[in-house]
């Protein structure tokens, strides 16, 4: 496979690279022209602030890059599935497993570069596009800003090394790909062995179990003190890392329970049996969208919580309405912020849902040929990316709702004389959520469904 074929078939990666750099580029340059102007106005606090601004904006790009390598690792993953029959037949002709996987890695380096080159550009293009607009509004002081520095950089090479990291760990699949798969069409790698799903789910069932522990030891000790906050951050971080570890076991069982909600007619049920199908698939497609919905619902649930608190106690109407600008404020930047890993996500299941219906163009031309007409293929692969799309946002929302009350209790408990506060849902985000899926399953399923229905079933059937 030539350079340029391998680039047109990590599209989707490097737009997750080139987002993740841009991101982190623009973010780290916007802090660096806020230093210039702390720097100018008082310099004696410049070392102070850009140290907290720095933490800041290095807690949030790690966010993206975190969201950023599941969602690469999991495109690399689909891809060596797809091709599992050429890899079999390399393998047939004398090279060796880990020759394909080195070569599945120089991949990520492409890809990594790639995005990091056109994410350099784009982010410092927003810097300067952004300093100048806040210069002509007068938010800004008319300074001869530098745009670029050492340390803004640091994303991009960042996100090299995380996307040929996620492209080595998705390429471990190469290793179950024998000489006899040559024989074979296109098809997910199979299930890891029993005994190492077995010790992936009591890994993961210790991690939800003990994080959780330390969750409610949060809450019981934020009822006396509000440093409970740090012992329920240790249990949110690790109780969702199990949730993370554990996808396997937990998606495919609530993606069943959404899928029956879409009613039982023949194209309903081909489309949920075909989200549980493969179960790795589907957590490929899934997770990386549950982890964006779940930080951005974390820490809208918990503002929102700790807004209602702080209103409930101001007697001031004056106060507690700046108050409420300044939790809506901060409210909106936040989940911004948070919400770009969100972005990352959908793009890594766009990007799975995609290639998943390319290797199944043999199945659909088989459903064509038995009598399936074109739209109600359409209808399959719109409902099994509506069924990923809700089931991630529901997902998510479940355990943003609890870390986001969690922490805020356990941050106001104290305060409270003891007592337990009820957690405040952001009616508008849930709304949002909900239109995000809709959306979310349109797109991933607009050009697969384009591809499924535009070739005739003989070609489908004869696609190797």
């Amino acid at each position: 496979m030539s350079a340029r074929d391998q680039l047109l078939e990590h599209r989707p990666s490097i737009l997750v690279a080139a987002l993740g750099t841009t991101f982190g580029v623009a973010l780290l340059g916007l802090t660096h022209v806020v230093e210039q102007v702390v720097a100018a106005s008082v310099v004696s606090s410049s070392v102070t602030v850009t140290g907290l601004l720095g933490a800041a904006a290095s807690v949030f790009v790690g966010l993206a890059l975190y969201v950023a390598a599941i969602v690469t690792s999991n495109t690399f993953a689909t891809v060596v599935a797809g091709r599992t029959p050429t890899i079999a037949l390399l393998r047939l002709l004398g090279s060796s497993a880990r020759d394909q996987r080195r070569a599945v890695a120089r991949e990520g380096l492409v890809v990594g570069l790639a995005g990091a080159v056109i994410g350099i550009v784009a982010g410092i293009a927003l810097v300067v596009v952004a300093v100048r607009v806040l210069v002509a509004q007068g938010h800004l002081p008319d300074l001869a800003y530098s745009y670029v520095s050492v340390g803004g950089l640091v994303p991009a090479v960042a996100v090299v090394l995380t996307t040929v990291a996620a492209a080595w760990v998705g390429s471990r699949r190469v290793l179950q790909v024998t000489p006899l798969k040559a024989t074979e069409a296109a098809q997910d790698a199979p299930l890891p062995g029993r005994s190492r799903r077995v010790v992936r789910t009591v890994f993961a069932t210790l991690l939800v179990v003990g994080g959780g522990l330390l969750l409610v030891a949060g809450v019981v000790v934020g009822l006396a003190d509000p440093t409970g906050v740090l012992v329920a951050f240790a249990g949110g971080v690790l109780s969702f890392t199990g949730v993370v570890v554990g996808a396997h076991a937990l998606m495919p069982a609530v993606l069943h329970a959404v899928g029956r909600a879409f009613g039982s007619s023949q194209v309903a049920r081909l489309a949920s049996e075909n989200a549980v199908r493969q179960p790795e698939r589907s957590t490929r497609a899934t997770i990386g969208v549950v982890i964006g919905v779940t930080l951005v619902t974390t820490l809208s649930v918990a503002l929102e919580t700790l807004r209602t608190f702080v209103h409930t106690l101001e007697q001031d109407p004056t106060y507690a309405a700046q108050l409420d600008q300044f939790f809506s404020t901060t409210l909106l930047v936040v989940a911004g912020l948070v919400g770009f890993s969100a972005v990352i996500a959908a793009v890594g299941m766009v990007n799975d849902m995609s290639l998943s219906v390319l290797q199944r163009r043999r199945e659909l031309g088989l459903l064509r040929a038995v009598g399936s007409t074109a739209g109600q293929v359409r209808r399959m692969i719109l409902l099994e990316a509506t069924q990923m799309a809700l089931t991630a946002i529901v997902v998510g929302v479940a355990l943003g709702v609890v870390y986001g009350w969690a922490g805020a209790q356990a941050l106001l408990g104290s305060v409270n004389d003891g007592a337990l506060i009820a957690p405040t849902l952001p009616v508008p985000l849930l709304v949002g959520l909900a239109l995000t899926a809709a959306v979310l399953a349109g797109v991933a399923a607009l050009v697969p469904a384009r591809r499924a229905t535009s070739v005739t079933p003989v070609e489908a059937l004869a696609a190797r």
